[in-house]
């Protein structure tokens, strides 16, 4: 059995520990990269011969079948990242060679630090630290609330959304959800009720997105809908800066109304100058939502655990199938 593992150094490095590489070899025999720089397709052709598992991750150039002629017996991709978009082409699916995609365990850390944006918001911890700085001790404590009886709308249920609804369910609330691509029995058996985007934006105290980066998402947040929003309603983008319209936003944050918490702006990083970086009513974060240092590690371990399942016969958790890549980020 030969795992082949295909990021360079660098990235290795980030991925796996000592207590991974040990996993990995007591799997079977394992082929690393060892030039530094991006993977280069003749590298890859060498690494990949006789191999049954490749392991890619961020910098991996796409598989294409001059990359996999070496490897007849390659049963999957595993890969250590999120979007496999990049990578897969058709030989992969022409030759029954599944992929799999880490983007379910960078949701687990979006979902996680959304959570964590919706009780310090919800909180006004923000503006109370900023006032207890400067001297003061109370002033805003009359607008904290607590994760209890309030709204929060989810839109999107992919890992990232359906991780959050998980975490709010630990709290007595309601739950709205908007995904298209979601049935009101599978929204329900999450413990959230679905809904259409407007009518969720009316109803909620707090907004948290977790839609693709898709064509159809493109500016979804617009002007309209962004004033459909509650007063003093909170706004969390943990997803794709391109799904806000950030001009629109900054007029409806300027009118005081809105509470903005935003992992991600479009682009990144925004200008030096961007209105968003100096709206007391807006947090920015520098994208740190899904795995940063220590969290990265999280997919090396998703990537031996999904050799294992190989290996035993059991269903892969991050699969993804050809007809699934035009719905995903």
């Amino acid at each position: 059995m030969t795992i082949a593992v295909l990021p360079e150094p660098r990235v290795q490095a980030r991925l796996f520990g000592e207590r991974h590489w040990r996993q990995l070899e007591q799997i079977g025999t394992v082929v690393r990269n060892e030039q530094d720089g991006p993977p280069q397709p003749a590298a890859l052709r060498a690494l990949v011969e006789g191999a049954d598992f490749a392991i890619t991750s961020w910098g991996c150039p796409p598989l294409t079948q001059d990359v996999l002629g070496p490897a007849p017996a390659l049963q999957a991709v595993i890969h250590a990242a999120g979007t496999v978009k990049g990578l897969v082409t058709p030989a992969l699916w022409e030759r029954g060679i599944r992929v799999s995609s880490g983007y379910g365990q960078l949701g687990i850390g979006v979902a996680e630090t959304a959570l964590g944006l919706t009780i310090a918001s919800l909180k006004n911890m923000w503006a109370l630290t900023q006032s207890t700085r400067s001297g003061a001790w109370s002033p805003g404590k009359e607008k904290v609330r607590e994760l209890y009886e309030v709204t929060v709308g989810v839109v999107g249920a992919g890992k990232a959304g359906s991780h959050y609804i998980r975490l709010l369910r630990n709290f007595q609330l309601d739950i709205l959800l908007y995904d298209p691509f979601v049935s009101s029995e599978r929204a329900a058996a999450m413990g959230a009720v679905k809904t259409e985007l407007d009518d969720l934006l009316s109803k909620s105290d707090v907004v948290s997105i977790h839609a693709p980066s898709l064509p159809e998402t493109h500016k979804m947040m617009n002007r309209e809908r962004l004033a459909l929003m509650k007063d003093d309603a909170i706004l969390i983008n943990t997803a794709r800066g391109s799904i806000v319209d950030e001009q629109a936003l900054v007029e409806e944050l300027r009118k005081g109304r809105l509470f903005a918490c935003l992992d991600v702006t479009d682009p990144e990083p925004p200008a030096a100058d961007h209105p968003l970086r100096g709206l007391p009513n807006c947090i920015l974060t520098p994208h740190i939502a899904g795995a940063v240092n220590n969290g990265v590690k999280r997919l090396g371990q998703f990537a031996i655990d999904e050799v294992k399942r190989l290996l035993a016969g059991e269903a892969l958790e991050g699969e993804v199938r050809a007809e699934q890549l035009s719905t995903l980020a």
